[in-house]
């Protein structure tokens, strides 16, 4: 007889965050350390982003909540059937603009307008937005904070990137790093429409602690192009949205157990046969003209708008290290480049 593979355990509430006494300091620190790397860019190609500088487009579209969740996902955001407005930015991860042969970390940054209820950051909480952020990793080569703010200092000069980790972080602990990132940009992508996007570190959803996949829906907006150049991903979202739809499903996995679904720990993946992806909401991209005078004025406009995961309901606050470092470094970072504030929910690109 043929062996039943063992049911996955049930989602738990006893998740718990491990917060070090001198994370406030630390984390300013980290924060500075990244603006000025953000301002010694700034100087060789204007204001922009730390991080995920180089946008590829920004396009708009609908965020649609399913009925029939089960009781513990329907939170926050997902509290009823809801469709959201949607504006979204597509990106590469590195903190320079250069072109998309290299490798890299692809990005997917999404704004719901229309969402009703206090958010977390000072000042912001009664915007009627919400921020999603992903990328195209499921886990990450770095198991907290230290470790990536020393990969990125490293890797401002390409040269003296392995000397400099092996000094901070030892031989074995540098090669480890310097690997676990290679494998997870892995080869340059030729379009980023068929890419599944995670957004590889928790989040509370409710009482739970959960991670959320955006995974491409088959058939839609799947039709290759031939787009070459340093500009390709932007070329080849241009080409297929002109002609159709593009689609994801957002899943959310919940918390398990600390060993198999860590919360401080990003470079464990929660296995979908240990944490099962939950299809929640569906995110859809229209047919639309991104070269249009309106498409070009909704890319200049996400330009210039901020996306942060802590810009977020409290039933959907950030966890671990990573996230509790991001929320001083994003902070610092918009501010630095004078981020446009969020917008209302009918706002339109100014100029369109």
């Amino acid at each position: 007889m043929a062996r039943m593979s063992a049911a996955p355990p049930p989602p738990s509430t006893d998740w718990r965050e491990e917060i070090a006494p001198d994370e406030d300091d630390r984390f300013t620190r980290h924060a500075e350390t990244l603006r000025e790397l953000q301002r010694s860019n700034d100087k060789r190609s204007g204001k922009g982003r730390g991080l995920h500088r180089k946008g590829h487009v920004g396009v708009e579209g609908s965020f649609e909540v399913l009925d029939g969740l089960p009781e513990e996902l329907r939170v926050g955001l997902a509290t009823t059937p809801t469709k959201y407005r949607a504006l979204v930015r597509f990106s590469n991860g590195g903190p320079v603009h250069q072109g998309d042969g290299k490798p890299d970390i692809r990005g997917i940054a999404i704004k719901l307008l229309g969402v009703p209820g206090k958010k977390i950051i000072a000042g912001m909480e009664d915007a009627v937005t919400q921020d999603l952020l992903a990328i195209h990793m499921a886990y990450g080569p770095f198991r907290g904070p230290d470790e990536f703010v020393g990969f990125v200092q490293a890797a401002r000069s390409p040269a003296l990137a392995l000397p400099r980790l092996i000094g901070r972080f030892g031989f074995g602990g540098a090669l480890k790093m310097l690997r676990g990132f290679l494998k997870g940009v892995g080869k340059p992508p030729p379009t980023l429409a068929t890419m599944s996007f995670f957004s590889g570190l928790p989040l509370r959803w409710g009482e739970y602690a959960a991670k959320f996949v955006l995974q491409p829906v088959a058939g839609v907006g799947d039709a290759a192009t031939d787009s070459k150049g340093d500009d390709r991903l932007r070329a080849d979202l241009g080409a297929r949205l002109a002609r159709a739809a593009m689609a994801w499903d957002f899943c959310v996995q919940l918390y398990r157990d600390a060993e198999r679904t860590p919360i401080e720990d990003a470079r464990v993946e929660w296995k979908p046969d240990v944490a099962p992806l939950v299809k929640v909401a569906r995110l859809t991209l229209p047919v639309q003209d991104v070269a249009s005078p309106r498409g070009v004025a909704l890319t200049k406009w996400l330009e210039q708008l901020s996306f942060d995961p802590w810009h977020a309901l409290e039933e959907h606050r950030p966890l671990g290290a990573l996230m509790r470092a991001r929320n001083q470094a994003y902070r610092l970072s918009t501010l630095e480049r004078g981020a446009a504030g969020e917008p209302a929910a009918d706002s339109q690109p100014p100029g369109a």
